[in-house]
């Protein structure tokens, strides 16, 4: 046999499309040859492939070996194709019988001894393997990331050895089976933060029906600590939100560890972080930050201090939830469903309002200075909100605030109820499910209209108060958006005007 086929898994976003390992064998001088936009790694291939064989006591052609990777217009990446052409090479130098690789998928880095290392993907293919009815064969590193994807057959192995064995009959692979429970993370608690329960409010009503915050506040007055406990108060994952996760890590370049299954992600990168760091890129596209915070918290600190361009790269997200990053030879889409909280100073020198008075910015400075957030991303964030300096008294009384606990216990309330009315929370309804289920009584009605005069909202501004009020009402538990509820909505859109 001069031609065998093998079945394996590129990575595109999220997604594996199948690739078909063909390996042919010909006559002409020794040579090895790989076909189908392979990147570098993939060409590395042939020196690692060659090692393993002949560390395994396997015979490694004298002939003319061609391997192509199809379908040849999809981009190849990464070390895993080594496994499937390996055994590609043994099945069509007649070593290994042909018909074995059927019903089967393979992925895996070859070492020089021949030991199989963990690649990326695991998951996302495992996921699609499963679509197509096949076993997947992987190394043992990635088996409790790949039998996240249920219902699918995972067959792990730590060498090229074993799968030969399992292929000719020999030794079988045993399939594996672990089960993944959730991850009991460890958040600090909201009872260790003194004062601040305007702050605190605002955060819980964030957590119930997921929107957006920004708190402006003097340097040292707790914004970073209250965002550092924001994740704790948050409902848990679904198995389905889980999934999409862990199926967005495992393709990123620090791939997803099995023990967090079921933690929402909280990243929270530093100021100086590049677009591609924070959307993903690279000529083979990667998740960014805020794919990596997919239904999960993206803390941005120093918000200012971000360039423009990254900023302003954040709106489309922040809308629709996914993120699309185009390159001339592809184009991929990552999820970006993330909950955005940022913290600023008042000014550049950061006392602005400060009771001592040391702040010496002029208004043009501060102007500037807030400028740099531009009103089109300002306007998406639905709930804006003062964190001042604590009191004295606050700061040297014992902490005895509420606990994560108990807020936690009033979210999951409050979200359990939109689940149930419209399948999802409060901070993604469309227009027309604002206009079913965010109905205002009569005196709520006067006052959004008073305050749209007011406040000259934006139309995204309006839509944006009614999904806040109707989460200010869950969490009373009330059917119907009162005047109260408004109100309160209103007030965390009154620093719109200093954008």
């Amino acid at each position: 046999m001069t031609v065998a086929t093998v079945a394996s898994r590129a990575l595109a976003g999220i997604d594996a499309p199948e690739v078909t390992v063909e390996v042919h064998l010909g006559p002409g001088l020794p040579a090895f040859h790989i076909v189908g936009l392979p990147d570098a790694e993939v060409r590395e291939a042939r020196d690692r492939v060659r090692a393993a064989l002949n560390h395994a006591h396997f015979e490694f052609p004298a002939r003319r070996m061609t391997v192509n990777l199809a379908p040849a217009e999809l981009p190849k990446d990464s070390s895993r194709f080594d496994l499937p052409i390996a055994l590609g090479i043994l099945a069509a130098s007649g070593q290994l019988a042909v018909g074995a690789l059927e019903g089967h998928e393979f992925a895996g880095e070859l070492s020089l001894t021949g030991e199989l290392r963990a690649v990326r993907g695991a998951l996302a293919m495992a996921l699609s393997a499963r679509g197509a009815g096949r076993a997947f064969v992987l190394p043992a590193g990635n088996a409790p990331q790949a039998a996240l994807a249920e219902g699918a057959r995972i067959l792990p192995a730590g060498s090229l050895l074993e799968v030969v064995a399992h292929l000719s009959g020999e030794t079988r692979l045993e399939e594996y089976r672990g089960v993944a429970a959730a991850a009991q993370p460890s958040y600090p608690d909201f009872s260790e933060v003194k004062g601040q329960q305007h702050a605190k409010r605002a955060l819980e009503i964030a957590a119930a029906g997921g929107h957006s915050v920004l708190m402006i506040g003097p340097p040292g007055t707790g914004k970073s600590m209250l965002a550092a406990r924001f994740a704790g108060i948050l409902p848990p994952l679904s198995e389905g939100d889980a999934l999409e996760v862990a199926a967005v890590h495992s393709v990123s370049a620090s791939g997803f560890d099995a023990a967090r299954w079921g933690v929402r992600p909280f990243r929270a990168p530093h100021h100086s972080a590049s677009t591609a760091a924070l959307v993903g890129g690279g000529n083979l596209p990667r998740p960014g930050e805020i794919s990596l915070a997919h239904h999960g918290v993206l803390f941005l600190d120093e918000l200012p201090e971000f360039d423009r361009d990254v900023l302003e790269a954040l709106r489309e997200p922040i809308e629709s939830g996914r993120v699309a990053i185009a390159r001339a030879a592809r184009q991929v889409q990552f999820p970006a469903r993330f909950q955005l909280i940022a913290a600023m100073n008042p000014c550049p020198c950061g006392h602005c309002g400060d009771r001592s008075g040391r702040c010496r910015c002029t208004p043009e400075r501060i102007a500037r200075y807030r400028g740099r957030i531009s009103g089109p991303l300002a306007d998406r964030i639905d709930i804006k909100l003062e964190v001042p300096a604590p009191r004295e008294s606050e700061l040297v009384a014992a902490a005895a605030g509420e606990t994560s606990e108990s807020i936690k216990a009033r979210v999951a309330q409050a979200r359990g109820l939109q689940l149930e009315r419209q399948g999802e929370p409060n901070a993604l309804l469309g227009t027309r499910a604002i206009d079913r289920h965010c109905a205002t009584n009569r005196d709520g009605d006067q006052l959004l209209r008073h305050a749209l005069a007011r406040l000259l909202l934006s139309a995204r501004a309006y839509h944006r108060v009614l999904r806040l009020a109707r989460t200010i009402a869950d969490l009373a538990g009330a059917a119907t958006i009162g005047a109260e509820h408004v109100a309160e909505a209103i007030q965390y859109r009154r620093l719109d005007a200093s954008f």
